[in-house]
């Protein structure tokens, strides 16, 4: 099936569009939950696996883009649901629905600050538990010492 046909099937939930140009289904994060419901649970659709979560900074330090990526084994079709959200905005956790979830939103919140509303365990996965700020984020700014040991700034010797 291709995205104009799933598309046809989750038209009525509030808050999702079509992006043709794109390729990509956008769901307001108020209406997550029930597009997840619907990705997973529709006979003609049944995405068991989710393969991503990505977090975009889109650079205005004002907003995220989260993508989701989706495979059906059993119909082997595929699409990808972005969502946008302000800064210190919530999205719902996913977590719930697929299991793989948990892993890619607590990278998405260690390395770029995405709150998951409802995640069980939301905490750094990738760096110390006190590292200050989120890397990823493009207003980052590297600190100079952590617990006392300099940061290099030169990365060029690991190229």
């Amino acid at each position: 099936m291709d995205l104009k046909g799933i598309f046809e099937i989750i038209k009525s939930i509030d808050g999702v569009d079509l992006d043709l140009e794109s390729n990509f289904i956008s769901v307001s994060p108020a209406s997550l939950l029930e597009l997840a419901d619907k990705l997973k649970n529709d006979r003609d659709l049944e995405f068991d696996f989710l393969m991503c979560i990505t977090a975009i900074d889109n650079g205005d330090s004002k907003s995220f883009t989260i993508v989701y990526n989706f495979y059906s084994n059993k119909h082997s079709h595929s699409c990808e649901v972005r969502a946008q959200l302000a800064l210190e905005e919530e999205i719902p956790s996913l977590s719930d629905i697929w299991k793989a979830a948990d892993w890619h939103e607590r990278e998405a919140y260690d390395m770029m600050g995405v709150l998951f509303n409802g995640h069980p365990d939301l905490k750094r996965i990738l760096l110390p538990q006190d590292w200050e700020g989120y890397p990823l984020r493009k207003d980052y700014k590297v600190a100079d010492y952590y617990h006392g040991v300099p940061i290099p700034k030169d990365k060029s010797y690991w190229e």
